[in-house]
Order: C-alpha cells, then sequence, then structure tokens
C-alpha cells in the first residue's frame, strides 16, 4: 500500500519500469499503428489511385487534430502522475476530472471549426478532383468525434500516471482490434470503400473512450468531480503544461502539411507512396512512440518523490532502449524492402519511395528518438518552453530548407531524404540539452523542493516539452 501511495515508479531499477511499460505500452500502440496499415492495404486493393492519395491528404489534417489532444494528455498525465508521486492522491482525483473536462470541450470546438475548412485545406495540401472530395467527405465524418479521441488518450494518459500500464494497453488494443475486425466488413463486405473506413474510426473512438473511463473512473477511481472554482483553477495550471505540449506536438503535423504540398507536385503516385511511408513508420517504430509515452509517468513520480537521481537513471535507460530497437527494426525493413513493396502493389515513384525509406531514411528515426526522448524528459519534469522551441525548430529550419533543396534536386525521393536529414542536429541537440537539465535537478542540496514539484511550467532556465506519441486511432 505504501507504494502505491507514492508511486510505484520510486522504487526498484529504472531500466526495468522504462521496459515494463515500454513494452506494455508497445503491444497497443503497435496494434493499433498495424491495423492502420492494414486497412491501407485493404484499400489499396480495390485498385483506385485516388483512394490510398486521399488518405495520405486526410492523414495530414487528422494528424493536426490528434495532436491537440495528445498535447492535451500530455500535460493531464504529466500533472497526474506528479500529484501521484507526491502522495497527493485526492488532488490527482481532481486533476484527472477537470483535464477530461477541459480536453472534451477544446476538441468539441476544434472539430466543429475544422468543418467548413476542409475544403480549402485540401485545396492548399494540393488535393484535386477525385481525391480532394473523397478526402473531404472522409474528414467531415470523422472531425466531429474529435471529443471521443480526446477522451481516449486523456484516459489512457491517466493510467500510465497511476502505473497500470497493462490496463493502458487495452485501451488502443480493444479499439485496434475492433476496427480490425469491422474494417473489412464495411470496406469489402458492405461495398461502402472509404466511408466504410471511416464509421469504423468513428465507431472504435467510442470504444476508445468508453474502456479508457472504465479503468479511470471505475477500476481506480481516479476520478473526481471538480466543481466551477476547482474547473477554472485547474484551467490555468493545465494550460500551463498542455499549452506549451500542444504547442510542441502541433510543429510536426504542420512540418507535415509543407512536407505533404511539397510531395503533391510529384502527383498522386507520390502521395500514395508517401501514405504507405507514414504508416509503415508508426508500425515499425511504434515501441520508441510507447517509449517516450511511457517513460513520462517515472520521470514524474521521481520527480515528485525528489529523486533527481532517478530521473536521470531513467533517462539514460530510454536511451539506450531506443537506438538498440531503431538498429534493430533499420535492418529488418532494409532486408524486407521488397516484400513491402510487393505486399502494397506499389509502382514507379511509390514503390521508389517505399525502398528508400526502408533503406536510408528508416535510419534517421535514429535521431528522431534523441528529440522524441528529450522531449518526454522536458514535459514531464515541468518546463515545456525548450522543448517547444526543439520541435518547432525542427518543424521549421529542420524541414522547409531541407525539404525544398531535397525536392529540387532529387524530386519526391529528395522530398523524403530532406525530411530525415533535417532531424540530426535537433535530435542530438535536445538529448545534449535534456541531459544538462535532469542534471541540475539535485544540484541544491540533492533533491527537489515539494514547491517546485507542484509548479509544473515556469521554472527558469529550462524547459520541458512533449512527447510525439502518434496515437492516431483516426485512419482508415
Amino acid at each position: 500500500m505504501a507504494e502505491t501511495a507514492v508511486g510505484r515508479f520510486t522504487t526498484g531499477s529504472p531500466m526495468r519500469h522504462v521496459m515494463v511499460m515500454t513494452a506494455t505500452g508497445s503491444v497497443g500502440l503497435i496494434a493499433v499503428f498495424a491495423v492502420d496499415l492494414l486497412n491501407l492495404f485493404y484499400i489499396s486493393l480495390l485498385g483506385e489511385r485516388e483512394l490510398a492519395a486521399a488518405v495520405g491528404f486526410a492523414g495530414t489534417v487528422l494528424f493536426l487534430q490528434s495532436s491537440l489532444c495528445i498535447g492535451l494528455s500530455i500535460g493531464a498525465g504529466a500533472l497526474v502522475a506528479r500529484a501521484i508521486g507526491g502522495g497527493r492522491r485526492a488532488e490527482a482525483a481532481r486533476l484527472a476530472g477537470s483535464s477530461l473536462i477541459l480536453t472534451a470541450l477544446v476538441a468539441a470546438a476544434v472539430g466543429l471549426l475544422t468543418l467548413p475548412l476542409l475544403g480549402p485545406a485540401m485545396d492548399l495540401l494540393g488535393a484535386r478532383g477525385a481525391t480532394r472530395d473523397l478526402a473531404v467527405g472522409y474528414l467531415t465524418i470523422l472531425s466531429p468525434t474529435l471529443p471521443l479521441l480526446g477522451l481516449g488518450m486523456g484516459c489512457s494518459a491517466m493510467l500510465r500516471a497511476q502505473g497500470d500500464a497493462r490496463r493502458a494497453m487495452t485501451v488502443t488494443l480493444y479499439a485496434a482490434l475492433f476496427t480490425a475486425a469491422l474494417n473489412p466488413i464495411l470496406i469489402f463486405g458492405l461495398r461502402l470503400d472509404l466511408t466504410g473506413a471511416a464509421v469504423t474510426v468513428v465507431l472504435s473512438r467510442c470504444l476508445l473512450a468508453a474502456v479508457g473511463w472504465h479503468g479511470v473512473a471505475r477500476v481506480h477511481r481516479l476520478l473526481a468531480v471538480p466543481g466551477w472554482t476547482g474547473l477554472l483553477t485547474d484551467a490555468g495550471t493545465l494550460a500551463g503544461i498542455a499549452g506549451p505540449a500542444v504547442l510542441t506536438n502541433l510543429a510536426t503535423p504542420i512540418a507535415g502539411v509543407y512536407v505533404t504540398t511539397s510531395m503533391a507536385r510529384f502527383g498522386d503516385a507520390a502521395i500514395a507512396g508517401a501514405a504507405i511511408v507514414d504508416r509503415m513508420v508508426p508500425v515499425a517504430f511504434g515501441t520508441i512512440f510507447a517509449l517516450t509515452g511511457a517513460v513520462g509517468p517515472i520521470l514524474a513520480q521521481n520527480l515528485g518523490a525528489g529523486r533527481p537521481d532517478r530521473v536521470r537513471a531513467t533517462l539514460r535507460a530510454s536511451l539506450v532502449l531506443m537506438v538498440v530497437w531503431v538498429l534493430a527494426v533499420w535492418l529488418g525493413l532494409f532486408l524486407a524492402r521488397d516484400l513491402v513493396v510487393s505486399a502494397f502493389s506499389a509502382k514507379g515513384v511509390s514503390a521508389d519511395l517505399v525502398r528508400l525509406f526502408c533503406t536510408a531514411v528508416a535510419g534517421g528515426f535514429l535521431f528522431v528518438g534523441f528529440l522524441f526522448v528529450g522531449n518526454a524528459a522536458f514535459n514531464n519534469l515541468g518546463f515545456p518552453l525548450l522543448a517547444t522551441g526543439f520541435n518547432w525548430g525542427r518543424a521549421t529550419l529542420g524541414t522547409i530548407p531541407f525539404v525544398a533543396v531535397g525536392g529540387w534536386l532529387g524530386g519526391a525521393p529528395g522530398v523524403l531524404i530532406g525530411q530525415a536529414a533535417g532531424s540530426v542536429l535537433f535530435g542530438i541537440a535536445a538529448v545534449l540539452v535534456a541531459f544538462r537539465v535532469t542534471g541540475r535537478l539535485g544540484q541544491s542540496g540533492g533533491g527537489l523542493a515539494p514547491e517546485a514539484v507542484a509548479v509544473p511550467a515556469d521554472v527558469p532556465l529550462s524547459g520541458k516539452a512533449a512527447v510525439a506519441l502518434a496515437v492516431q486511432v483516426n485512419r482508415p
């Protein structure tokens, strides 16, 4: 009971905690992403290039929307984990309740406001004709259900903050299995094509929110009604950490907008190939996404308990695990490159992009992983500004010139190479700064004062930010 009251991650091996949380998180995430990739495979079997291209264009908007929900869940999870780590259970339950209410309200507003902007957004991205109409129709079905995605992500973050890795895993795992079972029926059995895929996503979001709510409210009873005064107070506290986290997360999809428009200049085949790569990335590197989400509660609980030594040990363990995984996956993709091309019936430019990713570009995720781990440390230690700067630096200076030059010199493959090359500098810098920041935690007497733990975003001289945990339970 004592360990539960204070936080389960404040004792025991940091490497073991990182491995267990990452492994359980990976199952749920990779299941979601594998189903996402499988569904794109289903769509490719329909033999219409416009459908695959529409998925690519719609995915850019969905990534923007989901990044908002991810940022809110990051802030909520960090605050709740910190309260649990400090033994403040009642405060954690109130923060959880306030966070879910605020997440639902913000997501509803964004989802509805997106609807009249869908047409202009597709025009901006370069979608034309039937491809544009398909993408708009798909997004019109999904955008109003954004609050369900936000609630599901928020509840999963609460479960990770509690240390219940298994139940956090089931939130996404059940939704993924449901999608895998229903999508073939609607796409092929009822011949609904992309509309059927959209309906499946709506229903899976309902399940995602329901399973997450049950775990938080019924199993752990980590949910309290905040009241108006508490809600307003918590809104300011959440904004202090979730606001920068949202800004940090939006950097990646906004950079994706530029990449998509650059790729669109080379036609639907290039967009279709990029869509395959986009869905291969989270399947191949889902463990890295899971690691950055899993390490957050471990860092936050040890911060709340005043254990800077364990914070630094957790950061080191995360980096070791990330490097080993990326190198192993890169080798596997290289060996399976021709098989992947054949599986998706990719031809021409589409096949070139898939082979390029498997051969060379996948290795660039070593530096993306550095950035992810650094941002996870920044965000959960309570100072979001540095990571916001790193992500936006990568999204602008690390994307626009590299992609522009790559497209000019090498066409569609050059765009892909340029996108990966821009991550190198910012990934290395993020890790170096993360170690410097964590090294300062124990300098004033070897521990952290309780009042320092309670302030999530305004401590000077450092920055903590967001995990690019792209839990996209929103694609066909």
